[in-house]
């Protein structure tokens, strides 16, 4: 009796073994290409989205930037979410709602949105759509005035100067004023705010003017 050819057999189920991790790997990776794909579309989509609503918004139609602005902001796109925060807050083609400024705030602010990080400061540190919290308020003004925004700076340095949400620092208070009113693009206006203000007789407005000398 001649014997079983178990070395042919053998050969023939590695060979099945390789076809079917070929076949496995290819579908992988045209699974990975294809969400690649539908991803790079989704992301250009909610671009043209957001620059369609934008160019709205500046033009103060509101009513129809916001559909639009929320179609960006509802595929991630952090500058729609902040945008349409704005809407919220000041009303703009939609019912003023504090507590929907405040998430699609926060939305963009944890994506890393400068100013975004700012209002949710505020929104925190006023108790807008938002339970107060001069703690998170800090936080977020910090976010946002290391990245160089101005109007959170000043707000930082009333934080440091007031001991609000952090021990009471004159010298940080100092750093942070001096840092809002060099801002190229805030600067000169916060300058002006702290000069009308202490005209008026605000006490903390002549504080500030006297640590920036």
């Amino acid at each position: 009796m001649k014997r079983f050819p178990w070395v042919f057999i053998r050969n023939f189920v590695s060979l099945q073994s390789k076809a079917f991790n070929f076949y496995e790997n290819m579908r992988n990776l045209l699974l990975i290409l294809m969400l690649a794909i539908s991803t790079a579309v989704g992301a250009q989509s909610a671009e043209r989205l957001y620059n369609e609503g934008k160019s709205l918004y500046d033009k103060e139609r509101y009513t129809e930037a916001v559909p639009k602005l929320k179609a960006s902001a509802e595929k991630g796109h952090k500058k729609a979410q902040y945008r349409l925060g704005r809407c919220y807050d000041k009303g703009y083609g939609v019912k003023e709602d504090d507590q929907a400024a405040f998430r699609w705030y926060l939305k963009a602010a944890q994506q890393g949105h400068a100013k975004a990080q700012y209002q949710v400061g505020k929104c925190y540190k006023n108790g807008e759509g938002v339970e107060k919290d001069r703690n998170k308020a800090f936080l977020y003004f910090t976010k946002a005035a290391k990245q160089d925004n101005g109007k959170a700076q000043l707000a930082l340095g009333k934080c440091y100067l007031k001991g609000k949400g952090v021990a009471a620092d004159r010298a940080k208070a100092t750093m942070w004023f001096k840092k809002a009113v060099k801002d190229e693009q805030d600067g000169k206006e916060i300058l002006q705010e702290l000069r009308e203000e202490a005209s008026l007789g605000d006490e903390d407005a002549k504080l500030i003017l006297s640590l920036i000398k």
